[in-house]
């Protein structure tokens, strides 16, 4: 049986109960393979395909990246975002590796495609009220589209892989499968539920935030916008049969699709106001390290002279805000956690212990136990751990122990100049390279 008739025959045997919840449903047998399988949650496994994609990072990847041959076919792209999007590696290892082996304008578009989720999170880092009016906005469609039957069942079909068209009823059990889609898919998935399915852009970003790997604050929801005409202002994507076709290898062209795409109406651009300055450390600090799920590598931040007393690896967020938001992804950033837990009492010679989340209690005793009166992590971009790290710090207010946290040379040289639109930005990557890698 192909790809394509085995998710089309797993997709006709499901059988939804009407009183079923929006997240109840198990995914169904499909013979695609499952997130586990596409992404083990460890970085020697992400250092071996980042190892196995260098070779292609060049003009093979330039000439075929548009192109989604199916599930578990990606041979084209390189499989790493979200390792990358979790720093399981880093954007410098990344890219690195890639200018070891190919010249800047040979890889050019596989390093901007590296430096598009650099410069969405410092776009969003100068904007952080966007994110948080994302999440008022899909709260109050959720209770919009919970308390209508029409619009409920609308919902349901589309998050169920039951609307009838077939690339897109397909794309869902992907998703749900392996925690992943191609990005062009991503693109035609998001303008088929905004403009064909006419469902609102804030359920559509939530959907892909439960069930993507790698999906994070700012390329989410800044991507959804794009889509939708709020981003670049007026400026919409259409998905259209032809160019499913074209790069699908004609495994799809969908009937009665959206023809226009008007503009949606949403929360215009707010004016960038400047990143804030990182914390500093004293020479000398006793510190506690905290790594989180944004920065599983973040004591690559720390700067020399400090004094370490352990590592604690939390592998969610504040117990207040739930994060990860879908059980693929949890396991994924749990994995991923015990694994950094263990690179981290290998690489600085101190223990390491795996805690729940960024709880304060647990985090102020480890501190005190520890003789350490700073506990320094990485700095995190606007989103769920943010929000939690800015809890954990009012917490921790008055009880003798500090919060730090520290900023990569990265994103500390890279957030700043994501001002305007990508393409100004892009001109300032050869140099951010420079800066960078040398």
């Amino acid at each position: 049986m192909n790809r394509r008739i085995a998710v089309r025959a797993a997709s006709r045997c499901w059988q939804y109960p009407s009183n079923m919840t929006f997240d109840a449903m198990d995914t169904a047998e499909t013979g695609l393979p499952t997130s586990q399988d596409l992404f083990p949650p460890t970085r020697a496994d992400a250092m071996a395909r980042l190892r196995d994609f260098v070779a292609r990072a060049g003009r093979a990847y330039a000439a075929e990246r548009n192109a989604d041959p199916g599930p578990g076919h990606k041979a084209n792209v390189s499989m790493l975002s979200p390792y990358i999007r979790h720093r399981v590696v880093t954007e410098r290892e990344v890219l690195g590796a890639v200018l070891q082996r190919f010249a800047p304008s040979t890889a050019e578009k596989f390093i901007q495609e590296v430096f598009w989720r650099s410069y969405w999170k410092g776009w969003l880092q100068m904007r952080p009220q966007v994110w948080h009016g994302f999440i008022a906005e899909r709260d109050e469609q959720r209770r919009r589209y919970q308390d209508n039957a029409g619009r409920s069942k609308a919902w349901f079909d589309a998050e169920h892989g039951q609307t009838g068209i077939e690339c897109f009823d397909d794309w869902v059990i992907e998703l749900k499968t392996t925690g992943y889609l191609h990005n062009h898919v991503r693109m035609w998935f998001a303008s088929i539920w905004i403009f064909t399915l006419k469902l609102p852009w804030t359920l559509g970003a939530d959907f892909f935030l439960r069930h993507l790997l790698d999906a994070d604050p700012a390329s989410n929801t800044l991507g959804w916008r794009w889509v939708a005409g709020i981003q670049t202002p007026g400026k919409t994507y259409l998905a259209r049969p032809s160019n499913i076709e074209k790069y699908t290898h004609g495994m799809y062209r969908p009937i009665g699709l959206a023809t226009e795409a008007p503009a949606v109406r949403g929360l215009s651009n707010p004016e960038c106001r400047p990143i804030g300055p990182a914390d500093k450390l004293s020479d000398g600090a006793r510190v506690l390290v905290l790594l989180h799920g944004d920065d599983l590598r973040g004591f690559e931040a720390l700067p020399p002279g400090v004094e370490l007393s352990g590592v604690v690896a939390a592998r969610s967020g504040h117990p207040d805000r739930a994060w990860p938001f879908g059980d693929k992804a949890r396991a994924f950033v749990t994995g991923a956690t015990r694994d950094a837990a263990r690179q981290a009492e290998l690489e600085l010679g101190v223990g390491a212990e795996l805690i729940d989340a960024l709880d304060a209690e647990k985090l102020l005793g480890r501190a005190q136990a520890a003789g350490a009166r700073v506990i320094v992590t990485a700095d995190a971009p606007v989103g769920p751990i943010d929000d939690g790290l800015r809890q954990l710090l009012d917490t921790l207010s008055g009880s003798g122990v500090e919060l730090k946290r520290v900023r990569r040379a990265w994103d500390e040289n890279a957030w700043p100049h994501a001002t305007r639109g990508f393409f100004p930005f892009k001109k300032k990557i050869p140099a951010l390279l420079d800066r960078l890698l040398t």
